[in-house]
């Protein structure tokens, strides 16, 4: 960018060992018309998707089932001016099949706001992408 060595786009590999250790990302999504940006805890599954946990009659469910949503997660430390963005692209679609919502009942992301009738939302990885600045060199 501009000619700036400190900048370097990160393979899909890269990206999914970042997502895996972040315990907060943003869901990228329309809501009525107009964008809209939700902080939210998620896990990563097996198959490189990110699974959210919310209540079955949000909105976030009524506005991104079934849509193409963009998922983010970032590191930065202001100090040292370095740090690393990864984005997921795909479908979110609600999880419906009995046997993979109790899988993720067990193996999945926990809600830090108490619901025991939660459901789970699945954002698929059909593009994932990310970059990583790095400090400048002498800091």
């Amino acid at each position: 960018m501009f000619g700036n060595n400190r900048f370097r786009a990160l393979d899909q590999q890269e990206c999914l060992r970042l997502l895996a250790k972040a315990p907060v990302g943003r869901i990228v999504y329309t809501r009525q018309a107009l964008p809209a940006v939700l902080p939210v805890n998620f896990s990563l599954d097996t198959d490189g998707s990110v699974v959210l946990r919310t209540a079955p009659g949000s909105d976030l469910v009524r506005a991104v089932d079934g849509v193409v949503v963009a998922f983010e997660v970032d590191d930065f430390d202001a100090e040292t001016q370095s740090g690393w963005s990864v984005v997921v692209t795909g479908r979110a679609d609600l999880v419906t099949d009995p046997a993979e919502h109790e899988r993720l009942t067990r193996t999945g992301p926990r809600s830090w706001v108490a619901d025991r009738n939660g459901v789970f939302l699945r954002v698929e990885p059909g593009l994932v992408t990310g970059r990583e600045i790095t400090a400048a060199e002498g800091d």
